[in-house]
């Protein structure tokens, strides 16, 4: 079966061309082509994504990223036999431009339309395979972190479609607290990916932030008051921080939000008894939190699997992969299909 995915929840337009091959489990999808198109640009002179815009860039670009993916996999739309689109969570007027696209194509051709979780997608996003032959996935059940701009939660992954929510963010996500804190230092937008790079290389010194609900019996985030923390401390300053002093704040701010995600995700895997631990979202791209827990998991005797960078991020490929259970299954939402801005899992 060819697929078509699509993906637009947030401010990425992505669409992918997955080959699953009949009645076999998760290593035999095979990725044959993956497009985003990025709207960094467009609202980096906000610090965030403005919602009206993102809709507009949707628009414009999804067309052009379907075509992108078919010729990437040497396809046409006469050889697509399914198609997934993410129906949310997300913004709604995101996902309704490529729900409505999707759509369109699936009435068409006559083919099986299902709409995916996008939560459910990084849950599954290290089963991606990108290239012909084993990968290494983690087996059921695993603990899965997602950790991105609008979502921050821990959950257990009993199989493809079995999810169970351990916990959550009480406040800002991480990736939001990223944005936030990456404005207050004068750094580009997206902040995740300027901390990083400032922070890399430099060690904080006497400065610490405080890492929320960290002496709570609790595997929940909050990171609003480590916000907080940053905005007094830079406050507090009689005159602008310098370079050093902004890599300095990025590696204390860096170490404080790693610290979290780090001890409530291996906290997980101790209290499920579960030695295998995911990362997805777009967080999960951060070298430093990839270090962290690597040599924290190698510490607790815990299997970390880290999808690719690409994989992290906003992708269709993850979207296809999350479908393919109830395509095989025969099951379709075709017309009936619409957006759902809160579309919780477990």
């Amino acid at each position: 079966m060819i697929l078509l995915a699509i993906e637009s929840s947030c401010d990425e337009t992505a669409a992918a061309l997955l080959e699953v091959a009949p009645h076999q489990e998760l290593p035999t999808t095979l990725v044959l082509s993956d497009v985003v198109a990025s709207q960094i640009e467009e609202h980096a002179p906000y610090g965030g994504v403005v919602p009206e815009l993102a809709s507009r860039r949707h628009l414009t670009a999804i067309l052009p990223v379907i075509r992108r993916a078919l010729a990437a996999a040497g396809r046409t739309l006469d050889d697509v036999e399914a198609l997934a689109v993410t129906a949310g969570p997300g913004l709604v007027g995101s996902l309704l431009i490529g729900i409505q696209v999707a759509k369109a194509i699936a009435h068409a051709k006559h083919l099986p339309l299902v709409g995916v979780n996008h939560l459910a997608a990084h849950l599954l996003s290290s089963h991606l395979q990108r290239k012909a032959g084993p990968s290494p996935a983690p087996s059921f059940p695993y603990v899965g972190l997602v950790a991105s701009g609008g979502h921050t939660a821990l959950y257990a992954v009993w199989g493809m479609e079995r999810f169970a929510q351990l916990a959550t963010t009480r406040d800002d996500a991480a990736g939001e607290a990223f944005d936030k804190v990456g404005k207050l230092l004068g750094l580009p937008y997206p902040g995740g990916p300027a901390i990083d790079a400032a922070a890399d290389g430099i060690e904080p010194g006497d400065l610490r932030f405080p890492r929320g609900l960290d002496r709570k019996d609790t595997l929940d985030f909050s990171f609003s008051g480590l916000k907080t923390a940053v905005a007094d401390h830079l406050r507090a300053r009689r005159e602008p921080p310098d370079h050093d002093e902004v890599r300095r704040v990025a590696a204390a701010f860096q170490e404080s939000v790693v610290a979290s995600l780090v001890k409530k995700a291996l906290l997980a895997c101790q209290r499920l008894d579960i030695p295998r631990l995911t990362l997805g979202g777009g967080v999960a791209a951060n070298g430093g939190l990839r270090r962290s827990m690597a040599e924290a998991c190698r510490a607790a005797g815990v299997e970390l699997f880290l999808p690719a960078r690409s994989d992290c991020t906003d992708n269709a490929a993850m979207v296809g992969l999350a479908a393919v259970p109830r395509l095989r299954r025969g099951e379709e939402d075709g017309g009936s299909l619409g957006a759902r801005s809160s579309w919780p899992i477990g």
